[in-house]
């Protein structure tokens, strides 16, 4: 029923724009492109909204911003073709290249290719000003939201309890529905890996006093020992009203990966448009100061998009993998 809704949505978007957008595109692009992002509240939309507009402006055809679980359901949408661009996590990517996290089933999910580097995902921990909860090991026994499932946080906040021996109750929903129950208790923290500021932050912080809970430098070490596709992340002091210091945590870097079908010139033409764009970018969201050509060089197992891998070397960017 959802499929069939979508379709509905994508097909009205490409009658409404049609008029407009027709003399731009090339003959044989496809004429919707649909880009799978992740809940309303989560960087992920924010970005990914920007990014759909400004493309069906720039490129002449419709693309449209589909909202999904995340890159889970991303990586399965666009594994059938069901859509054609979307968003990842290195670390997601990493499971669903090597069919190695249970979700995958046993199967390889190989039909991405990378096209350009998106912003760093820290991962950040908040609960409300007057919580007991002072540190990550005060997480056990509390109930966590951890957005929707097929989710970067989903995926991964088990994992970290599982690697610092602590047991949660997690609850998954949309990140707007996970803000509502933070703010009437309903839940005792908010674990979020997403692109900074986190929108529904910034919203819980005009409602309510919170804090960010820290990860301690031997809990960073651990998880990063348990899951080598982590990296050290900071969030700077001044990203949100109520984080006055920086915070330490780890993070992933997050890709925007196309189908391997698509045409090598349509992908050219997307990466070209981000980077000439990337000050427009910024206002769709402040994460997007990350989306700069040499940030590719953080893929280190995705293969590129031949479209991409033509753009790159347009530019001498070194460190560039090719294709497969």
């Amino acid at each position: 029923m959802v499929s069939r809704a979508w379709r509905v949505l994508v097909l009205l978007a490409f009658v409404l724009l049609q008029p407009r957008l027709a003399s731009a595109a090339e003959a044989h692009w496809p004429q919707v492109l649909t880009l799978g992002t992740a809940s309303e509240g989560g960087t992920y939309y924010a970005y990914g909204e920007g990014l759909a507009r400004l493309l069906s402006r720039e490129l002449g055809i419709a693309v449209v911003a589909r909202p999904t679980g995340g890159p889970v359901e991303n990586i399965k949408l666009l594994e059938t073709g069901e859509i054609q661009l979307a968003f990842v996590t290195h670390g997601v990517a990493l499971q669903a290249w090597n069919a190695s996290a249970a979700w995958t089933d046993g199967r390889q999910y190989r039909n991405m290719r990378a096209m350009f580097a998106m912003y760093d995902t820290p991962f950040q921990f908040q609960v409300l000003g007057d919580s007991p909860i002072q540190s990550f090991a005060e997480f056990a026994g509390k109930r966590i939201g951890v957005g929707p499932e097929g989710g970067t946080t989903a995926a991964y906040f088990p994992e970290f309890l599982k690697a610092l021996k602590i047991e949660a109750t997690l609850v998954h929903g949309d990140w707007s529905e996970l803000a509502e129950k933070s703010l009437a208790r309903g839940i005792d923290a908010l674990v979020v890996g997403a692109g900074v500021p986190v929108p529904m932050f910034i919203d819980i912080e005009r409602k309510a006093k919170v804090r960010y809970v820290p990860l301690t430098r031997q809990e960073i070490a651990m998880l990063r020992l348990t899951m080598p596709e982590l990296s050290a992340s900071v969030v700077a002091a001044g990203s949100y009203p109520t984080l006055r210091r920086r915070y330490e945590t780890v993070g992933l870097f997050n890709f925007a990966v196309a189908h391997k079908a698509l045409p090598d010139d349509l992908v050219k033409a997307i990466v070209d448009t981000v980077f000439a764009n990337n000050e427009r970018m910024i206002e769709f969201h402040p994460a997007a100061a990350e989306t700069i050509p040499s940030n590719i060089t953080r893929n280190n197992f995705i293969p590129l998009h031949g479209g991409a891998v033509s753009w790159y070397r347009s530019k001498v960017t070194p460190g560039v993998a090719h294709s497969d």
